[in-house]
């Protein structure tokens, strides 16, 4: 990227957020903070009204607004790309606002440009593979919202294993996308603790007129890192032949893939995975191709649930 290129690329990111550090500037164009340093100084030499706050980051006096954006044929495929998976991973509150967003980015994109997405629209595809349309709830945008604003809400919760609705007031402080679903990470005001809300399973949500300290409560990211300080990884090693491993490529990474070596038509495998227990499922449904060379526990594992199932079928 030449320098003058560059230049744009900065006033934009700087437009993106109230506060970048010259160190998101430097990673992101993989420059010097010396180099940094120069282009803001061109920038503000130009004209740019760029502010500093000392030991935070520069930013962008108010009132000040670029021209309209222009994407590349490049940029908005990736858009599109995005809107594909948005469309299934995502539920009606999210699909919505992005959908809108991609309509006004389509409105200013060149004529050619518009052409390639309308030939890519029809011809890329996400399959939707863990929740019906009915399951789905509307709450991931009023969520954002109380998250952004430091919102205490009340919710109407559904307790799956209980068969139960309860009503909870919980302090928000992010969601993450895991296991086929969107969870909402809060401080729960009535078990005094963090909880982990599936999102498609809340079925009311109001903001109330109370807010919440963010110092007096953890991070999404320290949460989720206390989840998975105490979990014990063990050492997997299987032998697998070579077309059984074919059919594994697309799962093993859920298992805690480490490495593999190969030999003839066999690939040993290596993984670090926390339970013995869910890994020896997973290894049923590959009947018997699979030798296990450790942990011995792990062969144990596998005999009870074939045990269980003879037991199952046979009676």
């Amino acid at each position: 990227m030449n320098r003058l290129d560059r230049l744009a690329a900065i006033l934009i990111q700087l437009q993106s957020k109230r506060i970048v550090k010259a160190q998101e500037i430097s990673e992101r164009f993989e420059i010097t903070l010396r180099t940094v340093y120069r282009d803001i100084k061109a920038l503000q030499e130009a004209g740019i009204p760029i502010g500093v706050e000392p030991g935070k980051g520069y930013f962008i006096v108010d009132g000040y607004f670029l021209p309209p954006v222009m994407f590349t044929k490049e940029e908005a495929s990736a858009l599109l790309m995005g809107g594909k998976l948005i469309e299934k991973m995502a539920d009606e509150s999210i699909r919505k606002e992005f959908f809108s967003a991609l309509y006004k980015i389509k409105s200013v994109l060149k004529t050619n440009d518009k052409e390639h997405l309308e030939l890519l629209e029809d011809n890329i595809m996400v399959q939707k593979w863990f929740l019906a349309e009915s399951e789905s709830n509307k709450f991931i945008v009023p969520v954002q919202e109380a998250i952004a604003g430091k919102n205490v809400i009340e919710i109407e919760y559904y307790t799956y294993y209980r068969d139960k609705i309860s009503e909870r007031e919980v302090d928000p402080i992010g969601i993450v996308h895991y296991a086929g679903a969107w969870h909402l990470i809060a401080f729960c005001r009535m078990r005094e603790d963090y909880r982990d809300f599936r999102i498609d399973r809340i079925r009311r949500i109001k903001k109330t007129n109370k807010n919440f300290r963010l110092r007096n409560r953890k991070s999404l990211k320290e949460y989720i890192d206390e989840q998975y300080k105490d979990v014990e990884l063990q050492k997997i090693v299987i032998k697998v032949p070579s077309d059984i491993y074919k059919v594994m490529l697309n799962s093993k990474y859920f298992y805690g893939y480490v490495s593999e070596i190969r030999s003839g038509d066999f690939v040993e495998v290596t993984f670090m995975y926390g339970s013995l227990e869910y890994f020896a499922r997973w290894l049923l449904s590959y009947t018997n191709g699979i030798e296990i060379i450790e942990p011995a526990e792990l062969k144990t594992e596998i005999i009870k649930f074939i045990n269980e199932l003879s037991s199952h079928y046979c009676n």
